[in-house]
């Protein structure tokens, strides 16, 4: 049971003739929450730290590949070893400072020289992409936002160095309170939030991962928060925004 080899024969028997109904009738397009969900899942796990949940997590999404897998062997349109010949070859190709003769210095360079090598692939296919095409449009508005900061930041559109994201940041603050209007209030809201990933993205960090970390962090505050005004008999709806203020302190210094 320990081997990816008898993970493809289990789906290939649930989707044979025979196997379980559901299975059959699954498609490529049917699969994508199920997909998505997986890779969330995985993510969370990461979080969690808990290496017992992450190892099941992973199994999860890696069925998720074998039913894309089986299902496109049915269909005539290619094979699990076409995907892995795919991929094994592009991981040789793009690190030619590990099985060729390129160098890298460190892991900066390693990132340049990775570019490059795409750049001069989509070249010799004839597709000569700007570096804001090409993004996957079903990515969240974060990871879409900071991945586009980073290929152009690649391209040289970036600034010298972080006090020019800082400064970016204060005049999107003060255009937003010159705003008039809804619309321009809105416009103006997602300057602001873009050039927030960007000093994500200059922190060495991920927007999408801050945020959901921020989000985690607010919800075991919040209901810590409740806990202490229940057990100091209190109504916490009826309490005073003071007195939530210094429950949100202790909650700070009970969960983190």
């Amino acid at each position: 049971m320990g081997t990816f080899q008898t993970l493809l024969d289990i789906v290939a028997l649930l989707r044979a003739p025979g196997g379980c109904p559901w299975d059959r009738e699954q498609t490529h397009s049917s699969l994508k929450r199920n997909l998505l969900e997986e890779s969330y899942e995985v993510i969370e796990a990461i979080d969690s730290g808990n290496p017992a949940v992450l190892s099941e997590e992973l199994g999860d999404l890696l069925v998720q590949v074998a039913f894309h897998a089986d299902i496109a062997k049915e269909a005539g349109d290619f094979q699990l070893e076409d995907v892995l010949r795919k991929i094994n070859s592009k991981l040789v190709r793009r690190h030619p400072h590990v099985f060729a003769d390129g160098h890298a210095e460190d892991a900066r360079e390693v990132e340049r020289n990775w570019e490059k090598i795409k750049a001069e692939e989509r070249e010799a296919k004839g597709e000569r992409k700007s570096p804001v095409e090409g993004i996957p449009s079903g990515l969240p508005a974060l990871a879409y936002a900071q991945l586009m900061q980073e290929r152009v930041g690649k391209a040289g559109f970036e600034w010298d160095d972080i006090s020019g994201v800082l400064d970016k940041i204060v005049e999107e603050v003060a255009e937003f309170k010159s705003a008039s209007t809804s619309e321009e209030k809105v416009h103006e809201l997602g300057d602001l939030l873009f050039s927030m990933v960007n000093l994500t993205r200059w922190a060495g960090a991920h927007a999408e991962d801050v945020l959901r970390q921020a989000n985690q962090r607010f919800g075991r505050r919040y209901v810590k928060m409740e806990e202490l005004a229940a057990d100091g008999g209190l109504d916490f709806a009826a309490i005073s925004l003071a007195q939530k203020e210094e429950l949100w302190q202790q909650s700070k210094r009970l969960v983190g």
